[in-house]
């Protein structure tokens, strides 16, 4: 009796403990979908914290959750904190291999940190799951243009265009490549196909400025740059690229107020630097001129026109050699001297 009796009780503790898991487990997978879809819809409203907070409590009750990992990197990167972002992500692909969403937006911070070919690895596998993703191929089309793989670019921007025709970032992205390529008539068909597709692109507007400027349609490129800062007043290379276009309308004091601007929004422009030394040389202050070709080539030693500046700029100086080895520099570069440049060599020697 006594076994029968300590059998019986230890089987219906068992059975009591099957049934508390179970509803436990049932429990858990609720509150982490609770918690889960409060956390997106804080996310909705832009409550990041709150956001982060549910979507932690979601995977306190279902560790397993890729969604969850995901939506919280989403989260984190609006706060600014990409490397939490990453860690996110990371564990949602570890959770879910096919998981696209969380390869693309990996793919995406990649891409922003400059991780130029991990970024492509990311879209190329958002591809493999999803073919008929026109985002993806555009991401990858851009990335593949930062890469200097204009071929490739063209391509994966092609689809994209073939799979949504309406996507405006395809367009302008296209229009980038094809300047690039130094097609300009299609570069400026395109950028004007995504203008007409949405006339808030800024991109898209500032695209076609650099078009316009290659093709000496000048004010129409100030109009260009003008319309794209309107839109999107804190993008540096925007002031920046009509900072070039007031140079070349002999503007040297609207060319410094414009690379001062991009300065301050992104010191580390080296084109900003090199178009404010321009500036600086066409006001005959061939001192801060050197200065500003210095930091350009510091943080862009292959900047050919920087040193094809300060080659010039020490000319005036009679720094023969130190113009000398600039010059060279220029040329190893694929750069062109200016006509002056050579005439004060020659002067000089």
């Amino acid at each position: 009796m006594i076994k029968k009796i300590t059998l019986a009780a230890i089987f219906s503790l068992g059975l009591l403990t099957l049934i508390v898991y179970g509803q436990l487990q049932n429990s858990r997978g609720s509150s982490a979908a609770s918690y889960l879809e409060r956390g997106n819809e804080w996310m909705a409203k832009g409550e990041l914290d709150r956001a982060i907070a549910d979507y932690d409590f979601a995977i306190v009750f279902n560790s397993s959750s890729a969604i969850a990992y995901n939506n919280r990197g989403l989260a984190w990167r609006q706060k600014g904190d990409l490397v939490r972002a990453l860690s996110d992500y990371d564990r949602a692909i570890q959770l879910n291999q096919r998981y696209a969403d969380a390869y693309l937006n990996r793919g995406i911070i990649r891409f922003e940190l400059g991780e130029i070919d991990t970024a492509i690895d990311d879209f190329t596998k958002v591809i493999e799951i999803n073919p008929r993703d026109a985002k993806t191929w555009n991401n990858r089309g851009a990335a593949r243009r930062a890469q200097g793989d204009l071929g490739a670019a063209i391509a994966d921007l092609n689809q994209s265009i073939k799979l949504d025709s309406r996507n405006t970032k395809a367009w302008s992205n296209r229009c980038a490549v094809r300047y690039r390529q130094g097609a300009m008539d299609a570069a400026l068909a395109d950028c004007n196909q995504a203008i007409k597709l949405d006339e808030r692109n800024a991109d898209a507007w500032n695209n076609r400025g650099l078009a316009r400027q290659e093709k000496g349609e000048r004010n129409g490129a100030l109009t260009d740059f003008d319309r794209a800062i309107a839109l999107v007043p804190q993008q540096a290379y925007f002031y920046c690229n009509r900072s070039r276009a007031w140079l070349l309308q002999g503007e040297p004091e609207h060319a410094l107020s414009d690379s001062n601007h991009a300065l301050i929004l992104d010191p580390k422009l080296a084109e900003a630097w090199l178009h404010r030394g321009a500036a600086w040389f066409d006001k005959r202050d061939y001192s801060r001129a050197i200065s500003d070709f210095d930091e350009a080539l510091k943080l862009n030693p292959r900047l050919a026109d920087a040193y094809c500046n300060r080659g010039v700029a020490r000319l005036t100086q009679g720094k023969l050699e130190e113009a000398e080895d600039d010059l060279e520099s220029c040329r190893k570069l694929g750069g062109t001297p200016k006509p002056e440049a050579e005439r004060l060599l020659q002067e000089m020697r």
